[in-house]
């Protein structure tokens, strides 16, 4: 019998002790949690990185107007910070974020704008076109229409909106639009 004992004992102390092998660590963090606070962890951004070699201008007065004019018009539109990237970049590649009114002979075609949009493309009228909220609006319309646009790289989303003669001219500027819209998306 006391052999019986013994065994019996040692079974019960071998499943304590593996109970507390397993079950220990997850009951010590449950009753003493480090602080009572969250911890952070890190994650990845799912935004693809800059493409190729990344261009800067200096930025007046005007042109932080209009960044600040195409974020506006982006949050109206509940589209999150990628859209304004993508619009800012878009905006510096076509009229270095200046608002271009008719060029003459130096005008591509008849396009106007921040976008440099076209009246006989149907982007709406000269006057329509010159309104940074309004020609922002008419871009990021055409931007929603682009299946999967928050993950395609920043040229390819803007040239299926744009249509432009130079395709991966727009990558140049997303560094650089990326900075912008960190600096006034909150201003």
């Amino acid at each position: 019998m006391n052999t019986i004992f013994r065994k019996s004992m040692l079974s019960v102390a071998g499943l304590a002790f593996a109970g507390g092998v397993f079950a220990g660590p997850i009951a010590a963090h449950a009753a003493n949690p480090v602080d009572g606070k969250p911890v952070a962890v890190a994650v990845q951004s799912a935004a693809p990185k800059p493409q190729g070699e990344q261009s800067h201008i200096t930025v007046n007065d005007e042109q932080t107007a209009n960044v600040k004019a195409i974020i506006a018009a982006t949050k109206k539109a509940g589209l999150p910070e990628r859209a304004a990237i993508i619009s800012i970049a878009t905006s510096l590649q076509e009229s270095k974020l200046e608002n271009l009114g008719h060029l003459g002979d130096a005008n591509d075609h008849d396009s106007l704008g921040l976008f440099q949009q076209r009246p006989t493309s149907g982007w709406g009228t000269p006057e329509q076109i010159t309104d940074p909220a309004y020609s922002t609006t008419a871009f990021l319309k055409g931007l929603k229409q682009v299946d999967g646009w928050q993950d395609m790289a920043l040229t390819d989303a803007a040239q299926t909106v744009q249509v432009s003669a130079y395709p991966d001219a727009y990558a140049q500027w997303e560094q650089q639009a990326t900075d912008l819209v960190a600096q006034h998306w909150n201003s």
